[in-house]
């Protein structure tokens, strides 16, 4: 892991990195225990590791609980180049969406081939961060995320031990979701967004029903995917913060 930049502000460190081709960036407290809990944030799909909503998220995790949070870029996006068949599933979209038409088959092969392509690229992001020593490798870990987030997220869990705990929101179902989330017996939280036209119901539901963990909830918010309500985001780490721990100088907030 090759830091190219570190900033500090509001008790935040920020640190860009590299990993191989992966580009990334990692928020920590400025003052924390060794080993505090490891949040892996997937970004959305046409977004980067430094979206706005990503970083409002990532910041309060790190100042109300103490976490550290990691975020990459996923296979072309963000400050990594997109290959002819990525640009061509992002310009089919963009022809859908102007033509009204459905855009949920296009957008699960895309999201299935960035995710397939994405699992790879955070297993080796997970090994380089434990190499640090202020993380270390008896952090606990959780993962987080929202459309391509959570494809991403359901695919690495089901194959990725070291992660302890997820918390998921609205993504386009699909029978390759369905059978990762069978795979998956770690501690739930996912969102439905109630209103949101792209995401069906019915299909969320079942993503739930799916998953084989023991202790999962169910949560479903009035509006849209995105913007995520803040207090879902509140919700998401006090989950995080009951399974994996908090750093000792937040235990008491």
């Amino acid at each position: 892991m090759h830091f190219t930049s570190e900033t500090s502000s509001n008790g935040v460190i920020e640190r860009h990195f590299i990993v191989d081709e992966i580009t990334g960036v990692l928020w920590s407290p400025t003052s924390g225990p060794v080993g505090s809990p490891l949040l892996l944030a997937g970004h959305t799909g046409g977004m980067h590791k430094k979206a706005p909503g990503l970083i409002a998220s990532a910041l309060h995790s790190v100042t109300s609980y103490g976490f550290t949070v990691a975020a990459i870029d996923a296979p072309g996006h963000g400050d990594r180049p997109r290959n002819l068949q990525d640009q061509r599933w992002a310009e089919a979209i963009h022809q859908a969406l102007a033509a009204g038409e459905p855009i949920a088959p296009i957008v699960i092969d895309y999201n299935l081939s960035l995710a397939e392509r994405a699992v790879p690229e955070w297993q080796a992001t997970l090994d380089a961060l434990q190499a640090l020593p202020e993380i270390g490798v008896e952090a606990p870990i959780g993962y987080g995320g929202v459309s391509l987030g959570v494809v991403t997220g359901l695919m690495l869990t089901a194959v990725e031990s070291r992660i302890a705990a997820v918390s998921f929101g609205g993504v386009f179902v699909d029978d390759a979701l369905i059978e990762a989330a069978g795979k998956i017996t770690v501690p739930v939280e996912y969102r439905i967004p109630w209103d949101d036209e792209e995401f069906d119901r019915t299909s969320g539901v079942a993503l739930f029903d799916a998953f084989a963990s023991k202790e999962k909830t169910l949560h479903a918010h009035s509006g849209r995917h995105y913007p995520v309500p803040a207090y879902e985001g509140d919700s998401s780490d006090r989950f995080f913060a009951r399974h994996l721990g908090r750093a000792a100088d937040t235990a008491s907030d």
